[in-house]
């Protein structure tokens, strides 16, 4: 039952891993991209890592799968932020579609102290 129970997750992980890799190729702008990038596909790398540790029946592995979890939940987000945020000053965002715009306003108070 174990097993079976393990390998839905990993199934379902991966499916969501594919689904962030099809949305990095059809969203059409960088925060779209980003969006499919990271949420789905740290979830699907989280729901692996459970059916993994399912599947093994040992708190070794569940040990070190912990630190993994971790590392990718802290890497993900931070990395999506400085490629937005490299995006942005780039002009690869369309500026339109932005419904608050906090960054400019930093920028330009920068831009005044500086």
């Amino acid at each position: 039952m174990t097993q079976t129970i393990a390998l839905v997750l990993v199934l379902i992980g991966a499916l969501l891993c594919l689904t962030a890799s099809i949305g990095l190729l059809r969203f059409p702008d960088v925060p779209a991209r980003l969006h499919a990038a990271t949420k789905p596909q740290v979830l699907g790398m989280m729901i692996i890592a459970v059916g993994v540790a399912v599947a093994l029946h040992s708190w070794t592995a569940f040990a070190f799968l912990v630190p993994v979890v971790l590392i990718q939940l802290a890497t993900a987000p931070i990395s999506a932020h400085m490629v937005a945020r490299q995006a942005y000053r780039n002009g690869s965002v369309d500026r339109d579609t932005i419904v608050i715009d906090e960054l400019a306003d930093d920028i330009e108070a920068q831009r005044d102290s500086g």
